[in-house]
């Protein structure tokens, strides 16, 4: 979910999607659905989520620090503290209702987040000698290299230990929550993705799959998996 300004409007704020989410999703098999901001009203938010069969927490901004217990430091870019409130209380209350979750990019960290995690705001936080994370190239090429646990569910997925992805981002998981395991790394050890190891499908990665799916059929796959795990569930009830 993405906010913009009202264009021609001033003062007012415009709420998004990028297209590559809906046509990947729509790919897969699942009807997309936009879940507005509702700010200060959970119940509203639980009842967005009660009519809707999976959640997926989409890229955008950086995710507020004071969100996970830490004082905003200079490399921090744009925020936007009502996004990270709702999208944190919907993934809590997915959970709470079992709903299937997927994460990409920001939305892994705001996953991470809701559950207890924490963020590094900025990856020269990690190391003055992690790899380039926010590619200057076409979206779907990819950037560097992913490393795969074997046995998780994201291993599943793509039957390999080592695959490439593009990458987008300069925030990235520094302490996983509880209840989450890891499930792949780029080579210089920054988190690329994270996963309940039991329960229903709670999945995240880093990169953006949604951007690769026309080159890359193993990235549908990914999306197809979560789609999955969706309809699975609802057939279960």
């Amino acid at each position: 979910m993405l906010i913009t300004d009202g264009g021609f409007f001033p003062g007012m704020e415009r709420m998004y999607i990028n297209q590559e989410y809906v046509r990947a999703l729509s790919l897969a098999g699942a009807v997309p659905l936009l879940l507005p901001v509702i700010e200060d009203e959970e119940d509203a938010i639980r009842e967005q989520i009660e009519r809707v069969d999976g959640v997926l927490l989409s890229g955008g901004h950086d995710v507020n620090p004071l969100t996970y217990g830490e004082e905003p430091q200079r490399q921090l870019g744009f925020i936007f503290p009502e996004v990270d409130e709702h999208q944190v209380a919907a993934a809590r209350i997915a959970a709470s209702l079992q709903k299937p979750m997927f994460g990409i990019c920001r939305g892994m960290q705001i996953m991470n987040v809701a559950f207890g995690g924490t963020l590094y705001q900025d990856l020269s936080q990690v190391s003055e000698q992690h790899l380039k994370h926010f590619q200057q190239s076409k979206m779907y090429v990819p950037g560097h290299t992913v490393e795969i646990s074997e046995g998780s569910r994201l291993h599943q997925v793509f039957g390999q230990e080592t695959i490439l992805t593009n990458s987008f981002h300069h925030q990235a998981v520094k302490d996983i929550a509880p209840g989450f395991v890891v499930n792949a790394r780029a080579k210089d050890g920054v988190i690329e993705g994270m996963e309940r190891s039991d329960g229903v499908f709670t999945l995240a990665v880093q990169w953006h799959p949604e951007m690769m799916v026309d080159k890359n059929a193993d990235m549908l796959n990914l999306i197809r998996a979560f789609v999955r795990a969706v309809a699975t569930k609802q057939r279960g009830q």
